[in-house]
């Protein structure tokens, strides 16, 4: 067990430790934006597989009992979170990598981004959560908290980056969206347009769904809600 905690450490320690703090700066200094991003990349990659393999490798150890509703979290919870990643992935994001708001733009969010500007984040934390209250063992604690943690740690880390940066358009797009989701459209600061979503990403997500829901016992072993 203590070879996944040092794993979800260093999981979580490269990823903010290096891409929230000035080492980032120093870095791209040195080297340059292009082999900064190549080695950050494979950092992160090592990074997970070492944590998943030590996951896989991890004996069993129950924290709390996990059965009854529980167990139906992570199906009650991933189309939403299905939903956050495709919208997020598939659009315009200025708080993507390599991405920046658009400072001359009528509106500086659209689609999903009116509901949070960190919808990837969002996406994956969910994930991780509903998944770490439907497995009560030590092991799925660490992995799927590490998770949980850089999701939220990271994209939180992100907003307070940008803000010292302050790229052009940055202010204004902070103030026409919210970190957590439906924030700034019930604070009136912005409003929700459904259209703007488009039924096709939609699809998708639940497409996405419905193969994961029938394939998980053939890709992670066990069954959903099982």
């Amino acid at each position: 067990m203590s070879n996944l905690l040092v794993a979800a450490i260093f999981f979580v320690g490269t990823h903010l430790g290096i891409s929230s703090t000035q080492l980032r700066s120093q870095l791209i200094d040195r080297i340059g934006d292009t082999l900064y991003r190549i080695l950050y990349s494979a950092i992160a990659l090592v990074a997970l597989i070492w944590m998943i393999d030590a996951y896989a490798e991890a004996p069993y150890q129950p924290l709390w009992y996990g059965g009854g509703f529980w167990r139906f979290v992570p199906t009650l919870v991933m189309p939403f979170a299905l939903i956050l990643l495709v919208t997020g992935l598939s659009g315009p994001n200025p708080t993507a990598l390599g991405q920046a708001p658009d400072p001359d733009a009528s509106e500086p969010a659209r689609g999903m981004l009116r509901v949070t500007r960190h919808p990837v984040m969002w996406g994956i934390g969910l994930w991780a959560l509903a998944h770490l209250l439907a497995n009560p063992d030590l092991a799925s604690f660490i992995l799927f908290g590490a998770m949980a943690v850089l999701a939220f740690g990271g994209a939180f880390a992100l907003d307070q980056r940008r803000t010292r940066e302050n790229p052009p358009g940055w202010g204004v797009f902070v103030q026409r969206t919210s970190f957590v989701p439906f924030g700034a459209i019930v604070e009136g600061r912005q409003r929700f347009v459904a259209r703007e979503i488009g039924w096709i990403k939609l699809a998708v997500a639940l497409a996405l769904y419905v193969v994961l829901f029938v394939a998980h016992p053939y890709l992670f072993g066990v069954p959903v809600a099982g």
